[in-house]
């Protein structure tokens, strides 16, 4: 059954997309390996969250976590698994191929909902979510700068499977019932660390690693804000929210994402990126018409 979408958790979903848009300008001045930085916000985002309920004296639900052991573990693991693969493709492809393989997510979860979720597909979200993937690939520059070469197969495999585990989280956290937001988050953010330890321990060259005071600062900020604070808020109106919604609006973080790159890092955006990003946001903003309408 769809979820009832209230006022609120649209605003609360839409917010903490416009705090994900942003984590790359942060994450560009941090000199550690994605998969270091990876690991490094989950730890400090659960960390935080725990002290958040400590504070607040609310303690963990550890019946509710309990009952959704199963589905909190595995869609923490999809998380894990979905930062690997993604990080995994902009080393084989471009950032554009990869961003356009990886938000085909919210097709899957689109298409996937009413067999899963007993959403029913209508035809007015399923033209916007079509003009949104049109949209996509508009800003994601290939009408400029041609099909990818066959070289990058395995970068755009990395970036579908990426968009996978991304739909996995998503199907998955419409499963949970009965579960406060910190408690999902917690347990989600524990398992994807557990999921990233091994893979960089394979990986990475945990010697050579430096760390200065300004980018330890930068680390805090992705791990607390863009990871503690925005995946409660992403987890917390997710159960209020249709699959369909939240697919549709999960676009609008690429959108921020290479808005601000061209606003503050100077990075080039043209006709078409703007053209796509209109097209986007559009689509999204058409397809709640009908809800506001009707509520």
């Amino acid at each position: 059954m769809q979820s009832h979408a209230t006022p609120s958790a649209k605003l609360t979903f839409v917010a903490t997309m416009l705090i994900f848009g942003t984590i790359g300008i942060f994450v560009r001045w941090i000199p550690l390996s994605s998969g270091v930085i990876a690991l490094t916000r989950g730890i400090i985002g659960m960390l935080f969250l725990l002290a958040m309920t400590a504070l607040r004296r609310q303690g963990l639900s550890r019946s509710a976590i309990r009952e959704n052991a199963l589905a909190l573990c595995l869609s923490g693991a999809c998380i894990g698994a979905n930062w690997i693969l993604l990080f995994e493709a902009y080393r084989y492809t471009t950032v554009a191929t990869a961003t356009l393989c990886y938000y085909m997510a919210p097709i899957f979860v689109t298409l996937l909902s009413p067999l899963l979720l007993r959403e029913r597909l209508t035809a007015r979200k399923g033209l916007c979510v079509l003009a949104a993937l049109v949209g996509m690939v508009f800003v994601s520059g290939v009408p400029a700068s041609g099909l990818p070469s066959l070289s990058e197969g395995r970068g755009i495999l990395l970036g579908l499977g990426a968009a996978v585990f991304y739909t996995c989280v998503i199907l998955l956290n419409k499963r949970l019932h009965d579960i406060g937001a910190y408690d999902k988050t917690i347990v989600q953010l524990g398992a994807a660390s557990i999921v990233l330890l091994p893979y960089l321990l394979l990986t990475e060259d945990f010697s050579a690693l430096t760390l200065t005071v300004p980018a330890a600062a930068l680390l805090l900020v992705v791990g607390i804000f863009h990871t503690g604070v925005a995946y409660a808020m992403y987890f917390g109106s997710m159960s209020r929210l249709g699959a369909q919604t939240i697919a549709l609006f999960s676009y609008i973080d690429p959108i921020v994402a290479i808005v601000l790159s061209a606003l503050l890092l100077h990075e080039p955006m043209g006709g078409y990126e703007i053209f796509g990003a209109v097209l986007v946001l559009g689509s999204t903003l058409v397809s709640e018409l009908p809800q506001r309408r009707e509520s």
